[in-house]
């Protein structure tokens, strides 16, 4: 029988000890640093504003009541208070619009403000350009794309951002057949049990005051042309394929605008 000395034990146990939190952080890791919408109790009480046209009603509500499913989660789809043309953010909310933003190359957008640690407002475009055609004028498409940007709105990331991959069965997965029906896999049309896990992790601890509905939070942040990438900062993460996944614009006074970006073929 092997012999080990007490500090080989010790080494043993921190390995040991390294190797379950390691696959624990492996396992939830598709939040976006620390950003969360402040609030003294759960679920989080957020208004989605309803900016789109009748093309996409169906997709914001299933959208909404999927996220619902989440413990932590309680949002309201309720009339929008933006131009769909510019979706100007509203603080306290998300505004959720569409509109032939032109052939730019993004199906989607997510466009979230934050002042520390804390979102204030957010955004999100869809881009009626591409979604007007044949490839994507489909539930499917519609669905995966509306689903993952709202999901950016709460502070998660994607899961995996390689569109060939096997499909992981949730809308913060990057893939070219959210249907599943090409490959023969899972849809990636509805969130996961991983991410209503995630939000259970990003929403754990309670704030001492609320960002949602606070209409005057962020007021020095000022607004930005969000359907334009030159406005959108600098790029701080790419996908697979080597496009841009994700940007940051420094606002000034601790304020920062990051923009998600889910791009077309």
């Amino acid at each position: 029988m092997f012999k080990f000395s007490r500090f080989s034990r010790f080494l043993i146990a921190v390995a040991l000890f390294s190797v379950g939190v390691f696959a624990v952080g492996a396992y939830a890791t598709h939040s976006w640093g620390n950003y969360h919408w402040a609030r003294t109790a759960n679920p989080l009480v957020l208004k989605l504003g309803d900016n789109v046209s009748s093309s996409w009603d169906a997709y914001l509500a299933a959208a909404s009541s999927d996220w619902n499913a989440s413990s932590v989660l309680s949002t309201t789809v309720v009339p929008g208070r933006a131009n769909p043309k510019n979706c100007r953010a509203t603080s306290g909310r998300v505004e959720v619009c569409n509109s032939k933003y032109g052939n730019n190359g993004w199906l989607g957008i997510a466009s979230i403000w934050a002042t520390g640690d804390h979102i204030t407002k957010g955004t999100v475009k869809l881009n009626d350009t591409y979604f007007n055609t044949a490839k994507y004028n489909t539930p499917a498409w519609r669905q995966f794309v509306a689903c993952q940007e709202v999901g950016h709105t709460f502070g998660l990331d994607h899961q995996d951002e390689v569109f060939t991959n096997t499909n992981l069965g949730t809308c913060m997965d990057y893939t070219n057949d959210p249907a599943g029906t090409l490959y023969g896999q899972l849809n990636n049309v509805h969130p996961n049990a991983h991410d209503y896990e995630e939000l259970g992790i990003i929403y754990a601890h309670l704030d001492t005051f609320t960002s949602a509905f606070n209409k005057t939070a962020s007021a020095q942040a000022r607004d930005v042309d969000e359907s334009n990438p030159s406005e959108w900062g600098k790029v701080v993460r790419k996908s697979h394929d080597g496009r841009a996944s994700l940007y940051e614009r420094n606002l000034g006074n601790g304020n920062k605008l990051f923009t998600f970006v889910i791009w077309a073929d």
